[in-house]
């Protein structure tokens, strides 16, 4: 890239000239009132057909990744309450959550993958500025303290008959320490899929990019409070039934931010077709189910459904999302017209002597 003086010269005008009975008309213009278009309007089209931004090829495999990670962050956060404050149920349904959540993702992820020396390879090194690398090596902190504290309690619930001999006593000393660690991971968890999404050329999640993260944290809030209402005793979930209305305020007031701060050609995907039809029940189940914690919380059915309103709420939102910015890079328009409207806003911006815009 380079900056040059003449990035804002411009041609002169082609000479005018008398046409016969005093009028004028351009040098080299058609005939008629008008000027002839020199170029024809864009279409928004590409070469061959294909589109400017290569969809990546995610499937549902990839959105049960996303939606079960946020799940297991968010019990990992539940089973440290429930830890914290004397509510055993709580904290080992939690955790017991936390483990099979992770573990029905890592297969998840794995099998998107193709092959599980994959994932291993990503563990070869540790790259900061790659979300890829950061977040290969958060699943795995995050599982071995989510998986020790889940152990021990399988092992107390069993009446200790697993076979662990000595191993017991060390067990039981570092439970609580790795539910803590498990906690400490859980919100880079929830998060680090939408950094993931965002940080690349997909229009629409590059779009949300500032406003994402915030999403799919308070979507895996109202997920694993919901779960944890629907398996523990309604004496024991209020921290979940208080996560959950949290959770539901955070996602509304979250995706508006989300839309308004993005492109409005960009969000569109988001309220099309599947996509828009997903993201928009999201919002009515999150709302029904919040309502349901908020007012009948204290009542196992009640509690129980409204649960299972807002783990179907959290999942529609990471399969709406995950689809809609598919669809924006199968469409070209979704990648051109954002750009020229960034272009627009710096030249009104008066930002005119550089490589990437100059005077008209």
């Amino acid at each position: 890239m380079t900056v040059s003086d003449f990035d804002d010269y411009r041609p002169a005008e082609p000479p005018r000239r008398r046409k016969r009975g005093g009028k004028r008309r351009r040098a080299g213009g058609g005939e008629g009132r008008g000027e002839v278009p020199v170029v024809p309007e864009a279409e928004f089209t590409s070469y061959y057909g294909r589109p400017v931004v290569k969809p990546p090829p995610w499937g549902d495999p990839i959105a049960v990744y996303l939606f079960l990670g946020g799940v297991a962050g968010g019990s990992a956060l539940l089973g440290v309450g429930g830890q914290m404050t004397g509510k055993p149920i709580l904290c080992r349904n939690s955790r017991l959550a936390a483990l099979a959540a992770i573990g029905v993702g890592a297969v998840a992820l794995v099998e998107d993958l193709g092959r599980p020396e994959r994932f291993l390879n990503m563990l070869r090194t540790i790259k900061p500025t790659s979300p890829m690398s950061l977040g290969s090596w958060i699943l795995t902190a995050f599982s071995a303290g989510a998986g020790v504290s889940a152990v021990s309690e399988i092992d107390r619930m069993t009446g200790s008959r697993l076979p662990l001999g000595p191993l017991r006593r060390l067990l039981r000393g570092l439970e609580g320490p790795a539910g803590v660690e498990a906690a400490v991971f859980a919100a880079p968890l929830s998060a680090y899929t939408a950094v993931l999404l965002s940080d690349t050329a997909n229009p629409t999640w590059n779009a949300a990019r500032e406003d994402l993260p915030f999403v799919f944290v308070s979507s895996a809030s109202l997920a694993a409070a919901g779960l944890a209402m629907i398996t523990t005793p309604v004496k024991e979930t209020g921290p979940a039934r208080a996560l959950a209305v949290l959770g539901v305020a955070g996602e509304l007031i979250a995706t508006r931010f989300m839309e308004k701060n993005m492109d409005p050609v960009a969000a569109e995907p988001l309220h099309l077709d599947g996509p828009g039809r997903m993201l928009a029940w999201s919002e009515r189940l999150a709302i029904a189910g919040g309502i349901g914690a908020l007012v009948g919380g204290r009542h196992r059915l009640t509690a129980a459904i409204s649960g299972a309103v807002l783990l179907g709420a959290s999942a529609l939102t990471r399969f709406g999302i995950l689809r809609a910015g598919i669809r924006s890079a199968e469409n070209p328009r979704y990648t051109i017209e954002p750009q020229k409207n960034r272009l627009a806003a710096r030249r009104r911006a008066g930002i005119i002597h550089d490589s990437i815009t100059t005077t008209e």
